[in-house]
């Protein structure tokens, strides 16, 4: 394990299940996608996800995987797989909002010659190429309602049959479907099939946009650091303290995919291998609390968190970050009822950093 991530999990041991990063195949080749080409899990949520995955995946339940668009969540599904008892078997990628409606069948379930005007041959689709694996169908929210059915068909079947024939072919996939809509409203709107729905979410993978765990961020820039720097040969990068704050403050709309275009551009310019806060390319109509989020309760409480930190500057007291970190320390130490394995993890910190926290505060003999 790269020694850098050391402070951002709490797993000093390195683990193959809890790899610091996790990447597509060949993430430079996807330099124009919106995709994530990268995951982290390093912030306490992330680490709850990592375990749930890691208790999902050896069975062969489907799974559904909710989280905005650049969230990584083919990368949560490829973590799936390769927990999975199918590991050794293919991973096939399909994004269903990249199909028209007149092929989307032929694509997912392949064709015979002569099924229709343009099948000058017989063809398998993707379910049949990701037999014995995982086939990942991304934006699952975009498919047609007869691609649905079809769909449906299939999962409870375990077989499909191609457009043109009448003879089905047994298949054994394991299905992970993922959007960024609510599958739900879509089903009340009837725009998606309820028993798929229920189908679906057998095993439900929420990824939170990356505002919402902010100690993923700092592993990931340094992950897109060390990444770029290697292919603009530079060497010995660093990142200061103002460019640090600002990663952090930042609300990330366009996630883990954004990020990386932030630090690809910043290496692009900065001077004397040093990026500052200056050669950070955020958008400004965005620069508001990452956790200022509309639907979440963590980013009100982070909202009063910082309104309350605003009254407490305007009358500054010495050693005022003292007085903040005990604060923060005691509260937390206290909510997880004096547990300091708890306590680490809700906080995101190792137990020696915390044990000498306590100890510094007077919480610990």
């Amino acid at each position: 394990m790269d020694n850098r991530y050391s402070r951002y999990i709490d797993n000093p041991v390195p683990d193959p299940a809890r790899e610091p990063v996790i990447t597509l195949p060949d993430p430079d080749a996807h330099a124009t996608s919106i995709r994530a080409t990268a995951l982290v899990f390093a912030d306490p949520t992330s680490l709850n996800l990592l375990e749930y995955i890691g208790r999902v995946a050896p069975s062969d339940a489907t799974v559904l995987i909710i989280g905005e668009t650049g969230t990584g969540k083919e990368l949560a599904a490829r973590k799936v797989h390769k927990l999975s008892h199918r590991g050794d078997g293919p991973f096939i990628a399909v994004n269903c909002g990249a199909f028209s409606e007149n092929l989307v069948e032929s694509e997912l379930f392949g064709h015979e010659r002569g099924a229709f005007t343009g099948a000058l041959n017989a063809r398998s689709g993707w379910f049949e190429a990701a037999n014995g694996g995982t086939l990942f169908l991304d934006e699952i929210g975009d498919l047609p309602l007869a691609a649905q059915v079809k769909i449906l068909r299939v999962l409870q079947e375990r077989e499909v049959v191609r457009l043109g024939s009448r003879t089905a072919i047994p298949i054994d996939v394991r299905l992970v479907a993922a959007t960024n809509i609510n599958l739900a409203e879509a089903v009340q709107a009837g725009h998606f099939r309820e028993d798929l729905y229920y189908r679906l979410n057998v095993a439900s993978l929420e990824l939170l946009p990356l505002r919402e765990r902010p100690g993923d961020i700092l592993p990931l820039t340094w992950h897109f650091i060390d990444r770029y720097s290697k292919r603009l040969h530079l060497n010995a990068i660093e990142l200061a303290s103002d460019a640090e704050r600002a990663l952090l403050a930042y609300a990330w709309p366009g996630n883990i995919r954004e990020l990386e275009n932030v630090i690809h551009h910043a290496l692009l310019i900065c001077k004397n291998n040093k990026i500052n806060k200056s050669d950070l390319n955020l958008n400004l109509g965005f620069r508001i609390s990452r956790n200022d989020h509309p639907n979440g309760q963590a980013g009100s409480a982070l909202s009063a968190l910082e309104n309350a930190l605003a009254s407490l500057y305007e009358q500054p007291s010495p050693q005022l970050f003292d007085s903040i970190e005990e604060a923060i320390f005691r509260t937390a130490y206290e909510y997880c009822e004096n547990n300091q394995v708890q306590t680490g993890r809700l906080l995101g910190i190792s137990r020696n950093i915390l044990r000498h926290r306590l100890k510094r505060y007077g919480f610990l003999a």
